[in-house]
């Protein structure tokens, strides 16, 4: 299983494997008090994307076309997390304020249709 979650929800006991996908550290999050077993920026879109979206340069469907084109660049490490959310829960830990348009949904999506050998 895989789901989302911003990082300033409460850590739970069913989050299983947690995996930071921001490529900068959360605001206001002291990194001794977030809860996390991996901070992934191999998988976060790059500085250009995340720019060209936060600035409203493109729109959410741009953004998630552009973004798993990026993702495909790192099938290795997709295929990694995805290994390992079929033996556990993992939780994308995002930071953004919309909790349906964000890089991490995208993420999620393409972790669950990768082909996991």
């Amino acid at each position: 299983m895989i789901q989302c979650k911003r990082v300033y929800e409460q850590a739970s006991s069913e989050d299983g494997y947690r995996v930071l996908v921001d490529r900068l550290w959360p605001r206001g999050v002291k990194k001794t008090d977030l809860a996390f077993n991996e901070w992934c920026k191999a998988l976060t879109p790059s500085s250009e994307l995340r720019k060209a979206y936060h600035g409203e340069t493109i729109d959410f469907a741009a953004f998630s076309e552009a973004y798993r084109e990026e993702l495909a660049q790192h099938r290795e490490e997709g295929q990694r997390l995805a290994a390992l959310a079929k033996k556990q829960t993992l939780t994308l830990l995002y930071g953004a304020k919309d909790t349906q348009q964000n890089h991490a949904r995208v993420l999620a999506d393409w972790l669950r249709h990768l082909t996991v050998s």
